[in-house]
């Protein structure tokens, strides 16, 4: 950890105290997206954070970035996720695919949190199988013509811009999608339904629907037929975000075990010095340990330009299948008060499972991972 990394872990420590925690249960309860904290995050250079600074960015690299994340979700997962989303996902796909014209118009304001930022892959009937995605854009003169229906959209409703794959060519032809940038108000793009879900209810996640919905060629990213290439490359980056996101959570929840096992008194002593409350918290500092190296490792890679598929793949699966383990036994640590809203281990409980969900389920890590692992052989 550099003495820079320090400094924006405190920075992203003081803002997610001062500004997330006083609100969190209330979000929570009614399902409450803070559009305006998320301009503020982009003030203080949260949602720009891989973004370089002649783009309005912070110029920071990977580790920085799963510094940020981890601090905030330990206040709020649901606002860490939401920061990941903005910045792996919308903005990343423009910062690495997007021609200058595009970055030199989009990126500030993404960066800057000015504009919030949605990206779309998945569909109703394709999540894990993208290859079959029915969401269609037809050429027509220096147009394209999208219809169909994205759902799962973090930012679905209240973003200004929009990075969506579409398919332009044959069904299951990996050349045969491709991303376009579409802003809020184009005619025929609509948001759809707002999800109730059970987890991270503070971060927004509806449906994108489109009805004719023109765009001009000048929105595509990179060239046609290169948006599922893409996708997948910008989901390498976005697994690192997701395991720095389940760090946040998991250290969260052994943060406040430990702080509770040493001030619950039980049988006339502190319940820390049972023997089976002791080794759960030696197992959760175990894996969190784990977790956070194979992150750092992932992050390193990035930073450094070496292919990183395998480490990230394996970074996001642990470390989200390890979240849920570690908000698992933070509740049962807490007894019945783990059960209530009064204390944080049951949010976290409820947040830990989109995890192993989100970004690629933990299969899919697996069946990346193992297909890495046999070319290498």
């Amino acid at each position: 950890m550099t003495e820079n990394n320090e400094m924006i872990r405190q920075s992203a420590k003081d803002f997610a105290e001062a500004h997330i925690r006083p609100h969190v249960m209330e979000w929570d309860e009614s399902q409450f997206f803070p559009v305006d904290l998320m301009r503020k995050l982009g003030q203080h250079g949260f949602l720009g954070v891989l973004v370089p600074e002649s783009y309005g960015g912070s110029g920071l690299g990977y580790q920085e970035y799963v510094t940020v994340i981890e601090e905030i979700a330990k206040v709020c997962s649901s606002i860490g996720l939401s920061v990941a989303a903005h910045n792996s996902l919308c903005t990343g796909h423009i910062l690495y695919f997007g021609n200058e014209e595009q970055k030199q118009k989009y990126l500030p304001l993404l960066a800057t949190g000015r504009a919030i930022g949605a990206w779309g892959l998945t569909e109703p009937n394709t999540g894990s199988d993208a290859g079959r995605m029915q969401c269609v854009a037809t050429r027509d003169g220096d147009d394209f013509i999208l219809n169909g229906t994205k759902c799962w959209i973090t930012h679905g409703i209240s973003s200004e811009i929009v990075v969506v794959i579409a398919r332009t060519g044959e069904l299951l032809d990996s050349k045969g999608m491709t991303a376009f940038i579409v802003e809020r108000g184009t005619p025929g793009f609509y948001a759809g339904k707002k999800e109730n879900k059970l987890g991270m209810r503070a971060s927004e996640t509806s449906e994108l629907i489109f009805d004719q919905c023109r765009i001009h060629k000048s929105q595509v990213l990179g060239e046609v037929g290169q948006g599922f290439v893409q996708a997948m490359k910008v989901l390498d980056g976005g697994r690192i975000s997701i395991a720095a996101l389940s760090l946040g959570i998991a250290k969260g929840s052994y943060e406040a075990s430990v702080k509770y096992a040493k001030e619950r008194q039980q049988f006339g002593k502190s319940i820390s010095e049972f023997q089976g409350i002791g080794f759960k918290l030696a197992d959760m500092a175990i894996k969190i340990q784990a977790a956070e190296l194979l992150i750092r490792q992932a992050a390193d890679l990035k930073n450094n330009h070496k292919k990183m598929i395998k480490e990230s793949a394996m970074a996001k699966y642990y470390a989200s299948e390890i979240c849920v383990e570690v908000a698992t036994d933070a509740v049962q640590i807490h007894g019945g008060y783990g059960y209530t809203k009064d204390f944080p281990v049951e949010k976290f409980y409820r947040d830990s499972k989109l995890c192993t969900i989100g970004e690629g389920t933990s299969e899919i890590q697996k069946l990346v991972i193992s297909r890495e692992i046999l070319k290498e052989s």
